[in-house]
């Protein structure tokens, strides 16, 4: 019943261990604060091909990239319906 489809950029600065949750590399650019901690362009980002097991590091932040796993709403509703849960 659970789908990984969704993926999420989970980003640490390191001075605060404070974390941060977005839904696309292009989401974390708009956020001002984060072009200034990561140093480095969009495009030029977007070449590193971060992954789970090979996140991007520099001395201000950790940058991983995962799955968030979702339920499929369809077949919840439809189990819940028919007196399944």
């Amino acid at each position: 019943m659970l789908k990984q489809d969704r993926t999420i950029i989970h980003v640490e600065l390191k001075s605060t261990h404070e974390h941060l949750y977005f839904g696309s590399v292009a989401a974390m650019f708009e956020d001002p604060k984060m072009c200034q901690l990561l140093k480095i362009k969009y495009q030029t980002f977007r070449t590193k091909r971060i992954s789970p097991d090979r996140p991007f590091e520099n001395e201000f932040v950790i940058v991983r990239k995962g799955n968030l796993n979702t339920i499929d709403h369809s077949l919840f509703y439809t189990q819940r319906t028919a007196g399944n849960w």
